[in-house]
């Protein structure tokens, strides 16, 4: 098992990895709109998923893994009428690529967040 830390990315802000793998899968913890300084960008819910999804990126980098090679993701929603905005968004970053994916509504995330990503993917490694 290999813990995963890349400065290109928000460090985590509680007891845990930004992710870990093993056995050839990548499992990312769910990003927010931390810029990797740790600043919290409390905008609309474009700039926050532009973000979540610039970090998830850095984070499956530096886990030897992209985009191209998710092959599940969940994505959290404070408002589900966010949807609509936040998939198109998405679809700029995985492209032709189509994981599986759940999107669900939630109460509150960290630092109340719009969106949240995880995503689990094969690696290079």
């Amino acid at each position: 098992m290999e813990f995963i830390q890349t400065l290109e990315a928000p460090q985590a802000i509680g007891p845990y990895s930004q992710a870990v793998s093993i056995n050839g899968i990548l499992y990312t913890s769910g990003q927010i709109a931390l810029t990797p300084e740790g600043e919290f960008l409390n905008e609309d819910v474009t700039v926050q998923a532009e973000q979540v999804l610039t970090n998830l990126g850095k984070v499956l980098e530096a886990g030897g893994s992209s985009f191209s090679s998710v092959v599940k993701t969940t994505i959290f929603l404070a408002d589900m009428n966010d949807f609509a905005t936040v998939n198109e968004i998405y679809s700029k970053y995985f492209g032709d690529h189509k994981p599986a994916r759940s999107t669900v509504a939630v109460k509150t995330l960290p630092k109340n967040a719009l969106v949240e990503i995880e995503a689990i993917a094969v690696t290079q490694k």
